[in-house]
């Protein structure tokens, strides 16, 4: 699959003003609703920029082309699942690490699995991109903030903490993206749901010293 470079599918420029925001926003809901009535084949400019009640020209100033409204799309649902760990996380500070693992990954499949409309849409159009270096900035920065997490753990004994919640941000991220991107069935994400907090729970357990 050809991918096109991340770098051509930057924003033009990003919103200064409250008015500016509003625009992209409407941009951005209007691009939404294209999408889940007609498809991603049938999405154009033109089509959002009508749905939005803006000008093409308006249109422009933000994105060249369709790919990078998507992108932007796509990387703007990976900030509101990374926004949505951090809320998560912060309801689970002070608890035990066992408590901690299972939390996370339950929050994790949460966000990832929404059944919003809107989120399953663009998570269907996620595999266009070459998002690697947008994973990798997620993970580094769940990876941190889990271990931020369980340094606050009153029973957690680490020898090294920032390599377990490395490894809890991979088997959380992996094990759920997987499942979704391959066998995404009603009964697999219920077993995914019922197994994965054990399988990060007996993780925690392992990993202390």
């Amino acid at each position: 699959m050809n991918r096109p470079n991340p770098s051509r599918l930057k924003p033009r420029k990003a919103p200064q003003q409250a008015r500016s925001a509003a625009t992209l926003e409407a941009i951005h809901t209007a691009t939404i609703q294209v999408l889940i009535s007609e498809g991603v084949a049938r999405l154009t400019t033109a089509r959002v920029a009508e749905r939005a009640g803006v000008s093409i020209g308006t249109m422009y100033q933000y994105y060249p082309h369709k790919q990078a409204l998507l992108f932007a799309l796509v990387e703007k649902q990976l900030g509101t699942v990374t926004d949505f760990m951090l809320a998560a996380a912060e309801q689970l500070r002070g608890r035990d690490a066992e408590t901690i693992a299972e939390g996370l990954a339950l929050a994790w499949l949460n966000a990832k699995t929404s059944d919003s409309e809107a989120f399953q849409t663009l998570y269907g159009i996620a595999a266009e991109f070459d998002l690697q270096a947008s994973m990798g900035r997620v993970l580094r920065q769940m990876a941190g903030e889990f271990s931020s997490l369980l340094a606050t753990a009153p029973d957690a004994r680490f020898a090294d903490r920032d390599a377990v919640a490395f490894m809890l941000a991979v088997m959380i991220g992996g094990s759920v993206r997987m499942v979704l991107d391959a066998a995404a069935s009603p009964e697999n994400l219920s077993r995914l749901r019922q197994e994965l907090p054990r399988a990060c729970r007996a993780y925690i357990v392992a990993a202390q010293e």
